[in-house]
This record gives structure tokens, sequence and C-alpha cells, in this order.
């Protein structure tokens, strides 16, 4: 998914591979970017704590995750 998210929209990155966009997990919807991360060539989520705490996300939990490009 990330190659074609890459070929699509990487003239709409900005610098360091800075991809905004609007992600959802559980009832917690906000504007954030996905960064992609060249050495494995993927985007990388960062998730706030805020945000973790609000869905109470811990380590090794497995979450669903919506991203609107």
């Amino acid at each position: 998914m990330a190659k074609e998210i890459r070929s699509l929209l990487k003239s709409e990155e900005e610098g360091w591979g800075r991809l905004k966009v609007l992600a959802k997990i559980g009832n917690t919807e906000w504007k954030t970017a996905i960064w992609f991360d060249s050495k494995n060539e993927t985007y990388l989520l960062p998730l706030k704590a805020e945000i973790r705490k609000k869905e109470k996300i811990e380590t090794e939990k497995q979450i669903d995750v919506v991203i609107l490009l």
C-alpha cells in the first residue's frame, strides 16, 4: 500500500516525506501526517500520548487505523 501511496502522492509530500492526512482510531479523529521511512520503504504514523490515552493504546495492542489522504 505504501508503494501505491508514494507513487500517486509523492508530489504532495512536504519536507522529509511528510504527507498530511486525517487519521481515525476508534472514536478519535485528528489531523496529522504520515512520514515516509526510506529505510523500510513504508509510511509511519506517530501517535501522540493524548491519542494513546484516549483510545487506551498500549504496547503490543493491535489497533485498527483509518487514514484519509
